[in-house]
């Protein structure tokens, strides 16, 4: 926080604006803690609504200046670059129109274009001059945002640009621990999900003896599929972040080459303690593909098509320990341990009804108020539940006992 004071009062300094850094602080802190609004945005609302107490022209109408992208070290600043086109990736949020990697001769860095600017969309290895874009800053790894102001004009003469092919390193899951990186694994499919979204070819768990992280991999990759048990040399994957939580993403450039060997994968074991507080859509029975395993829609599979599949039993359940939530996912096996069911009789139950969601309207009845410790590896917002123990619920006595117990001390 004082970093981003200093920041500010250093550029108002500049245009001969003396703002106490309290006055500074206390906008600052409304607009990250009351509002969660991020540091690089609220840096910019701060300085602009200043320069505008004092009568000076906004942030968004200054004037830009031609650097190099290594040249890059703090948010809000207004540049000209000429960049080449490195990669594109799938957007995130339909507020985005572009989203990919440009470099030239000094490094690479993350651009944005927002879809509100209206702007031409760049091409895969084309060199650009991009004028009056801003700059921005996310835990600490700077990327660049093209807005209305923004101005794109392709270039004759190519711009020499690092190959990201050559910046990627061999790692393990473990040692993942910031967004942008270029990295290759040599991991294990550990799961294949149902992609939420046509822009993903397949989204799943990939792991090594280390642990698991999530992986996608875009439509337009055009890349083979994995397949779930199997072994792979992955190149050139993107690392990527999201509320802390680590992922990687197969795009253009990246390979897939099998592997013979089969890799053992580790666990990051997490523990969580709540109340089951809803059942979700999907628990219950389903079926599965006998191919690619994941759960069926009507009778078909996104991957395989309208196949036979096989029946499972499995809860998509929500605990909460008052503080926060967490998802869980529960088996085959622990299902029907605690619900009492198996899974010919939920099949059973099912058929008479005709309909499956009696078996989920079952486990709710069941489970839903009861409390839970649960422990296991988590991958992406789940916990993949290896084991859970029915814990007592909190009662009004047990809370006037405890409030006793800290006036006591």
């Amino acid at each position: 926080m004082k970093e981003i004071i200093d920041q500010i009062s250093a550029r108002l300094r500049e245009q001969n604006i003396l703002v106490p850094d309290e006055e500074i602080e206390v906008r600052l802190k409304k607009l990250i803690d009351d509002f969660r609004v991020p540091e690089g945005e609220a840096r910019r609302s701060v300085l602009n609504y200043f320069q505008k107490e004092h009568g000076i022209m906004p942030q968004a109408r200054a004037s830009s200046e031609k650097v190099k992208l290594s040249e890059i070290k703090e948010s809000g600043r207004w540049v000209d670059l000429e960049v080449k086109v490195l990669d594109l990736w799938e957007p995130a949020t339909e507020a985005i129109s572009q989203t990919g990697l440009v470099g030239d001769g000094s490094g690479a860095m993350k651009f944005v274009k927002w879809k509100k600017s209206d702007l031409p969309d760049l091409v895969l290895g084309q060199s650009y001059s991009l004028k009056k874009v801003i700059t921005d800053e996310f835990q600490g790894r700077f990327s660049i945002k093209l807005n209305r102001t923004s101005q794109i004009e392709p270039l004759e003469n190519e711009v020499e640009a690092r190959s990201v092919s050559k910046a990627a390193q061999e790692m393990k899951v473990i040692e993942i621990s910031e967004p942008g990186l270029w990295v290759d694994l040599k991991v294990k499919v550990a799961q294949l999900w149902e992609p939420n979204s046509d822009s993903i070819s397949q989204s799943g768990l990939i792991g090594d003896e280390t642990g698991s992280i999530k992986f996608v991999k875009w439509t337009k990759a055009d890349l083979a599929n994995l397949e779930e048990g199997k072994s792979y040399l992955l190149r050139n994957l993107v690392t990527d972040e999201f509320q802390g939580r680590f992922s990687v993403k197969l795009n253009r450039t990246s390979q897939i080459e099998p592997l013979d060997v089969d890799i053992e994968i580790g666990s990051q074991a997490a523990e969580f303690s709540g109340a089951l507080v809803d059942v979700q859509k999907g628990s219950g029975l389903i079926k599965r593909c006998p191919v690619c395993k994941r759960s069926l829609a009507k009778g078909v599979c996104t991957e395989h098509g309208k196949v036979d599949g096989t029946y499972d039993l499995r809860i998509k359940a929500v605990l909460d320990d008052g503080r926060r939530v967490q998802d869980v996912l529960i088996n085959r096996e622990t299902t029907e341990r605690l619900v009492g069911l198996t899974l010919d009789e939920a099949r059973m139950m099912a058929m008479e009804a005709l309909d499956h969601e009696v078996v989920r309207s079952l486990i709710e009845s069941k489970l839903v108020g009861r409390y839970f410790a649960i422990a296991g590896p988590r991958v992406d917002r789940y916990l993949l539940v290896e084991t859970i123990n029915e814990l007592m619920p909190v009662t009004e006595s047990s809370v006037d006992e405890l409030m006793s117990r800290v006036e006591a001390i």
